[in-house]
């Protein structure tokens, strides 16, 4: 068995590595401002449109999803608390196809979120005539908006180099702006403009079991509750991640989730109801570009709306800077596992690893490039980031499976029931998302294939100490997950050929969700090399090579 020793936190002293010094506020706060970003300003415009009333639904789901895959992660985290994490445990379970595989997901998601984040501080930004110039009416970025997203981008990386402990502070005085005013927003259109009216004059479920189910995925529910991740992708320098990691993922959770359900009971409740004259697919008002602050003018709130646009910078800004500083660290722990060059692990004075962090800026740029708004990209990355998500429910089976008795700060009740539902409820998300997304997912996983697999088979064929074995046995559900997905899809009633038939697509996908689960948890590595992954991992994260 893997000793404790060999999984307490390494030191300063003792490695020369990432620093230790994030506590647990400011880990839970990390989790919190990735939470609380753009999704909470645009999600409950594009949700009711989706599903009427009923999105209210949509969010229960949303939640519980969110809820239980954030269980599995917080027992996963106490026990790894390395950076990087969520890109790492399906490489302990399951070796190294598999943790090349979650490895890019995990940073195909991390990545594209600072982007997504700049887009939607534009999107507002076009409210002042100073800065309407940013955008085409479509919604895509002029050259001078190209030019302002380069700079935001920029300034995120600058804020990064000055190390973990500024980085923490600045994101925790970002973190307490961006609570208080989406619960001022609460408040303020509760107290003067609520007309419960709203949740049946116009029909509460409009659009039926679909709009409620394709509102989760397509319409930045599930997107809005990301992020409780970024408290483990910082694992690797917390004070006593052990403790705090469990705590600062559910806690994070429970905020978002509060949070976000309550901004959709308000803004159902404040619409106006001229601007429902065509029913739920088709509300409109003045500044509807910008659904709160131009709800909060419609109604009288001038003060509001000018509030709610400075907090449409402050708010996906705290989240793009969290999510560049998640990417570097994810690129760091690819390169640990040996997937990436390790040029990806070199630290500057503050520990931070700065060529991850040019990396990372590099890319977001690019990303500037083919996506043409914050709509058209969120269900990307939702997907994206539920693809990562689910490699957890996974390494969990097959780590309670084979080594029952490894040390876990916390341990999930009724973990065996959980983790399988988890992996169902995230394979549900990524089919709700729906086929053009399912689709461009996989062309995006076969980029990533192409990228690192070679370096992959370079680094064992050089011998490289942390070169990843390629376990083709223990990974041989992977391709029948990812091909099952697609095929689902594509046959599906989410923008697919509906040629399955509502509620069977779902039990279909239920089915081969547990089917898979079962069968991973089955070929998982043997215990013993398990051990030895975990061991040799924890002695390079501590300064070995």
């Amino acid at each position: 068995m893997a000793s404790t020793e060999l999984l307490s936190p390494p030191t300063e002293s003792r490695s020369g590595g990432l620093r230790r010094e994030v506590g647990l506020i400011g880990l839970m706060w990390a989790a919190v401002g990735s939470i609380i970003g753009s999704g909470w300003l645009l999600s409950s415009h594009d949700a009711v449109v989706a599903a009427g009333p009923a999105v209210l639904i949509s969010w229960g789901i949303g939640a519980v999803a969110i809820i239980l895959l954030a269980l599995v992660h917080a027992e996963l985290g106490g026990m790894f608390p390395v950076a990087g994490g969520t890109a790492r445990y399906p490489h302990y379970a399951f070796g190294g196809i598999a943790g090349m595989s979650f490895g890019w997901f995990a940073w195909l998601q991390a990545a594209t979120v600072a982007p997504i984040e700049v887009e939607a501080m534009i999107n507002y930004a076009g409210h002042w005539s100073w800065a309407a110039h940013w955008q085409h009416a479509n919604g895509t970025l002029t050259t001078s908006g190209l030019l302002v997203a380069v700079v935001l981008m920029a300034v995120f990386v600058a804020v990064n180099f000055l190390g973990v402990r500024v980085l923490a502070n600045t994101n925790s005085a970002a973190t307490w702006w961006k609570i208080a005013i989406p619960l001022m927003t609460i408040f303020v259109l509760a107290a003067t403009n609520f007309n419960p009216g709203n949740f049946s004059d116009h029909g509460f479920a409009p659009y039926g079991a679909k709009g409620v189910l394709s509102a989760i995925s397509a319409s930045g529910i599930i997107f809005a509750l990301l992020g409780f991740e970024q408290a483990i992708q910082l694992s690797g320098e917390g004070r006593n991640p052990k403790r705090d990691i469990p705590r600062a993922v559910l806690g994070s959770v429970a905020i978002g989730a509060i949070v976000y359900t309550l901004l959709q009971v308000v803004y159902i409740g404040a619409m106006p109801g001229s601007a429902l004259l065509h029913g739920w697919a088709n509300i409109t008002y003045a500044g509807i570009q910008g659904p709160w602050a131009g709800l909060a003018t419609v109604v009288g709130l001038g003060w509001l709306a000018v509030v709610l646009y400075v907090d449409a910078i402050v708010s996906p800004a705290g989240t793009g800077l969290i999510y560049t500083t998640s990417t570097s660290r994810i690129s760091y722990g690819l390169s640990r596992n040996g997937y990436a060059p390790s040029l990806f692990e070199r630290l500057d004075r503050q520990g931070v690893p700065w060529f991850g962090l040019v990396m990372s800026f590099v890319i977001g740029v690019l990303c500037f490039l083919p996506f043409p708004s914050w709509h058209k990209l969120v269900g990307f990355i939702t997907s994206a980031s539920v693809l990562m998500y689910a490699g957890a429910p996974l390494a969990f089976g097959a780590m309670r499976n084979r080594l029952p008795d490894l040390e876990r700060p916390y341990r999930l009740p009724a973990g065996k029931v959980i983790a399988p539902l988890s992996f169902v409820v995230a394979t549900l998300i990524i089919y709700w998302s729906g086929w053009e997304t399912v689709w461009n997912l996989g062309i995006a996983i076969l980029v990533g294939y192409a990228l690192m697999g070679p370096y992959a088979v370079y680094a064992r064929s050089r011998g490289y100490a942390n070169a990843p074995t390629l376990d083709w046995k223990a990974a041989q559900w992977l391709p029948a997950y990812l091909l099952g997905i697609g095929l689902i899809s594509w046959q599906g009633q989410f923008g697919g050929t509906g040629n399955i038939h509502m509620w069977w697509d779902i039990a279909l996908i239920a089915v081969f969700s547990l089917g898979i689960y079962y069968w991973a948890v089955t070929v998982a590595l043997p215990s013993e090399q398990i051990e030895r992954t975990i061991e040799e991992v924890v002695v390079v994260d501590e300064g070995g090579h």
